[in-house]
């Protein structure tokens, strides 16, 4: 979707923003995950990584800002983002560690879009603990009961979060606003939103960023 895109017309409208997580948005997760890469994909494989998933963000970033929006009339919703008070300070941390994700939020707030609190925190505190918890073990388990148990488990907090994330936009979105959600490539809000929310989907990605091990929230740990 681009600036010579068709108007929005319908009263509530949201734009659905597919994202892959980089390293800064891991929060005190960061070493963790990105030793666990090192040791599973090597030095090249990870450095390979990392550009591809900056080459995403240039793209994400391209699309976003090249769409024609009345910037006071748009909430911005963000995977990891805690429904607490601080959510724009959580934000500034964030892109001053670095995130790509979250210096775009901040380009958009200065326009006049309003960053929303998306997500539970109780939720976000579950997920991290549980992730934590299983790079902690490492090689314990042995990586295919790693594999069972973590995604067993993470599936089915992705659901609840899911629920939470559609929830919160049905509840604040409001006529004459238009939301622009940036979501993990792992989550599926499927028919969870509104039925008189258009949403809209200006990028479609695949999983080039390989981010099906990175099951790590963003700013657990910043909730409690």
């Amino acid at each position: 979707m681009t600036r010579e895109t068709r108007p929005i017309h319908l009263e509530r409208t949201l734009i659905y923003i597919p994202i892959v997580h980089t390293p800064a948005d891991m929060g005190a997760l960061r070493e963790k995950v990105r030793q666990k890469g090192l040791q599973r994909m090597g030095p090249q494989g990870w450095r390979r990584k990392i550009s591809i998933i900056n080459n995403l963000w240039s793209e994400i970033e391209r699309t976003v800002e090249g769409i024609d929006l009345t910037y006071k009339k748009v909430l911005i919703y963000q995977d990891g983002l805690p429904v607490c008070g601080r959510e724009v300070e959580i934000v500034r941390d964030l892109a001053r560690a670095g995130s790509r994700n979250h210096h775009l939020l901040l380009r958009l707030m200065e326009k006049g879009a309003q960053i929303m609190g998306t997500e539970s925190a109780e939720l976000l505190v579950e997920e991290y603990e549980l992730n934590k918890q299983i790079l902690d073990a490492g090689e314990k388990l042995g990586p295919s009961r790693m594999g069972v148990r973590q995604r067993a488990l993470s599936d089915e907090l992705l659901k609840r979060r899911d629920q939470f994330i559609s929830h919160r936009i049905n509840t604040t979105l409001k006529a004459g606003e238009t939301g622009i959600l940036f979501l993990g490539i792992l989550h599926s809000l499927g028919n969870l939103p509104a039925k008189d929310i258009e949403v809209i989907y200006p990028i479609h990605l695949s999983n080039r960023g390989g981010q099906e091990d990175d099951r790590t929230p963003d700013t657990g740990p910043d909730c409690r």
